[in-house]
């Protein structure tokens, strides 16, 4: 199966055939073709010129400048397309295992500003107060301003103990803060947290952090968990979820959806970037109730799952607006190493709907956020639904009953 990484976060996809016959260019007519290698034709004149008249030719290193006028030539593309180098590569193939060393925050360039999608939870990001849409605007002290997210990543990772300064910017305070954190080896466990939350309506919580390979497994457990305790009811909290495997994402969102029903689509430039994916699931946890939270740290994976359960009526979404991140990378290892991770697809919920630029709006806001407080307005208003839900379903059942016995007596 291909695996896709809606993050910075990836896993390998092979480029297909066709494009990789034209040399990783794409080309839909003659046309776009002479339109190419007229530019290619400047970019070796500008090339030859450089190791003919450069001043200092001793000090050209070839090997830089192709990886230089790749960087540049991606980032002309949008904000998650990314040339790679072979350490950076590396990185992430590492990270997408669970395990990675820094502060614990997913970040991208939105808004043209370097921002914090999520604080993955307790690392030290987390435990400092950092938010999801802090916006960084210094590294120890150097101001972000057209920084690329490669080098962002790099100048925040660090040795385990040593300490990062950024400053971040807090626009719905209006406010400058400065942060220093100390770095740390971080390993996520998917499933943060299962629980029964209420033993009078046998409500389960399960604390989802982020979608890796075995995120879908690690779930099926914590519910297999949950029911076994008497679960009758699940809060699904995907608040500071950042997101991660589109593969992932299909396995949470099809305990919950109909075997055979569709979880979500992919629309690209080419035929084999067009995808559906469906529900393959067991039916075990299709007819109970359930609320999923979501908050503008739930991104990218996070949006396809609450975006299934929106569609289909499945259950409520509580909280705030998602990030907004309805686009598909496709990570694509090149011949010495490095790699290209290129936005191949859009993708669509089951009524076919791209997530937009402000993201999913939730059927209930409750715009305060438990990282302001103690106490968790939004997951104690999911409890409460949920018991109305119960509530509301009993007198239901009652009413059913009644007007069967009066039917029966009336014969």
């Amino acid at each position: 199966m291909r695996k896709f990484r809606f993050w910075w976060l990836a896993v390998i996809l092979i480029l297909v055939a066709g494009v990789a016959a034209s040399n990783g260019i794409y080309f839909r007519d003659n046309a776009d073709k002479k339109d190419y290698e007229k530019e290619m034709g400047l970019f070796k004149e500008v090339l030859s010129i450089v190791q003919e008249d450069y001043v200092d030719p001793q000090s050209i290193d070839p090997h830089k400048l192709i990886y230089g006028a790749l960087e540049g030539m991606v980032s002309q593309l949008d904000p998650y397309s990314q040339f790679l180098e072979p350490d950076d590569f590396k990185d992430i193939k590492v990270e997408t295992k669970g395990e990675f060393g820094g502060l614990g925050i997913e970040i991208a360039i939105k808004d043209g500003l370097l921002t914090i999608v999520a604080p993955l939870d307790g690392t030290p990001a987390a435990k400092a107060g950092i938010m999801p849409g802090d916006r960084i605007v210094k590294i120890e002290g150097i101001p972000t301003k057209k920084i690329k997210l490669e080098d962002a990543v790099k100048k925040l990772r660090g040795r385990p103990g040593s300490i990062a300064k950024i400053t971040v910017l807090r626009e719905d305070e209006k406010r400058l803060i400065d942060f220093a954190v100390v770095r740390a080896i971080i390993k996520i466990e998917s499933v943060k947290e299962a629980r029964i939350l209420d033993k009078e309506y046998k409500i389960g919580y399960i604390k989802l952090v982020e979608f890796q390979e075995r995120t879908p497994q690690d779930l099926e457990a914590a519910l297999a968990k949950l029911k076994s305790a008497g679960m009758q009811a699940l809060i699904l909290d995907l608040r500071n979820n950042p997101g991660g495997l589109l593969e992932a994402a299909i396995g949470v969102a099809e305990k919950f959806i109909p075997k055979g029903q569709l979880i979500a689509s992919t629309k690209g430039a080419i035929t084999p970037q067009d995808m559906v994916f469906k529900s393959n699931g067991n039916n075990l946890y299709t007819g109970i109730p359930m609320i999923v939270l979501v908050n503008r740290g739930s991104a990218s994976a996070s949006e396809i799952v609450a975006g299934a359960i929106q569609d289909y009526r499945r259950g409520l979404i509580l909280g705030t607006n998602t990030f907004g991140k309805g686009s598909v990378q496709t990570l694509i290892p090149l011949a010495d190493g490095s790699a290209l991770r290129l936005t191949t697809a859009r993708y669509y919920t089951p009524k076919n709907r791209v997530i937009p630029h402000d993201g999913i709006r939730p059927d209930v806001v409750v715009e305060h956020e438990a990282q302001r407080d103690t106490y968790d307005d939004q997951l104690y208003r999911a409890v409460d639904l949920l018991k109305g839900i119960k509530v509301y379903k009993g007198f239901l059942e009652e009413a059913v009953s009644e007007n069967a016995k009066s039917k029966k007596a009336s014969e």
